[in-house]
């Protein structure tokens, strides 16, 4: 496979330090692997922090910046990130409100994200964490106990993030992030594997007449293959997949994400799909984003979440953004 890297060991150094050249707004530890946003700490705000192994951006060091994260911590590719790295972001980003993390559902983040809330909580910072694990494909995978946390992540980041710059106490945060992550729901679809800079090839057998409904985001394996289909039947499966235990009456967000590998010509015309398997099935839609926000590397593919979004949830995704990799408002 051909990729655009100097040697495999260094991709993630390499790809901080072109970040830090392109954002100068943030401040970013290449050797200890911390991104934070440049005026961080803020005074009198709750702040949020999350990370995970890299591959998948712009999730998470992209969503760093006024109206989401205060801090991420990337690892390495599909890697969890060690303790030290969020307990020195909590310490970073500590305003003396307290800090919440947020968490995908994956066994290495979640015993790190909890060893560094104890080693934060050891130095006088008052730590939360919100457990995000949205993916209706598999209840429990060699990744995880439970659903995989995936595209759910962006909703609980933003609308968190938004209600954390209105100045909302830690409890206040921690309480709206743990509702948006419980109410979403993820499907993804692989139409070819992934390949990591390490191993250098595809990572699992993908033939190329068929595809994988249920796919994770590190390539772990989802329900079935099938054999390939058209763009309206994958969006058929995938929302079927979504409503089946979605709590129904109101609108809902929507997120039709690119693994990575998909061009945008194919993403919108799959996103029109999606919105006539909505309408067909009476699901008002509130809100859409399209594009690729939360990857697989180069893998060709999709997914879609749903979040139900109220009066106060539509408020808070409204709210203005500056990220390097989501940005609207003022």
């Amino acid at each position: 496979m051909k990729q655009l890297i100097n040697v495999p060991e260094r991709v993630v150094a390499d790809a901080l330090r072109g970040m830090a050249a392109a954002h100068p707004e943030l401040t970013i530890d290449v050797d200890r692997r911390v991104v934070v946003r440049g005026d961080a700490p803020i005074m009198d705000k709750v702040a949020l922090i999350s990370g995970g192994g890299s591959g998948h951006e712009p999730l998470h060091a992209g969503f760093v910046g006024r109206g989401m994260l205060d801090a991420a911590c990337p690892g390495e590719v599909f890697t969890s990130p060690v303790p030290d790295q969020m307990a020195r972001a909590a310490a970073a980003v500590d305003s003396g409100l307290g800090v919440l993390f947020i968490v995908k559902n994956y066994t290495g983040d979640v015993l790190n994200f909890r060893m560094a809330a104890e080693m934060a909580e050891d130095e006088g910072v008052a730590v939360a964490s919100v457990l995000v694990e949205d993916d209706v494909a598999v209840t429990d995978s060699t990744y995880t106990a439970g659903r995989r946390g995936t595209g759910g992540t962006l909703f609980v980041e933003k609308l968190a993030g938004a209600a954390a710059e209105e100045g909302a106490p830690l409890e206040r945060v921690e309480s709206l992030a743990r509702r948006v992550a419980d109410a979403c729901r993820s499907f993804g679809v692989a139409l070819t594997a992934c390949t990591t800079p390490a191993k250098g090839t595809p990572t699992f057998d993908l033939p190329p007449g068929e595809l994988e409904l249920g796919i994770g985001i590190h390539g772990e394996p989802g329900r079935e293959r099938r054999p390939m289909m058209t763009s309206g039947e994958i969006a058929d499966v995938s929302v079927d997949a979504l409503l089946d235990g979605l709590p129904r009456g109101g609108p809902v967000l929507v997120l039709v994400n690119g693994m990575g590998g998909t061009p945008l010509l194919e993403l919108y015309g799959f996103n029109a799909e999606v919105q006539r398997a909505l309408a067909e099935r009476q699901v008002p839609v509130a809100r859409t984003l399209v594009g690729n926000y939360v990857t697989s590397l180069d893998m060709a593919g999709c997914s879609v979440t749903l979040c139900p979004g109220d009066e106060e949830l539509l408020r808070l995704w409204d709210a203005p953004v500056s990220t390097p990799a989501l940005r609207w408002g003022r």
